[in-house]
């Protein structure tokens, strides 16, 4: 298993803060995340950058036995 950590609105989207996931690609956990939790979640993933061990990944990065991946939508600050 892989796991994922969300952050911000995508944690509150997924009503969690984490959960483990089998690897594939990044791709493809975003599609069955949007399966697993709904529209709301779907939407804010649109928006988010993947991070796969700390990496910003495309969706056809590879997501390995192991692995963490970051959910991290856009923030704002000052």
């Amino acid at each position: 298993m892989s796991t994922v950590r969300y952050f911000a609105a995508a944690a509150e989207a997924a009503g969690r803060t984490e959960e483990p996931v089998e690897p594939g690609t990044v791709g493809q956990l975003r599609t069955v995340l949007a399966e697993r939790h709904g529209a709301n979640l779907a939407r804010v993933l649109q928006r988010c950058s993947v991070l796969v061990n700390g990496e910003r990944s495309e969706d056809d990065a590879p997501v390995a036995e192991g692995d963490v991946v970051d959910i991290l939508p856009p923030f704002a600050g000052g």
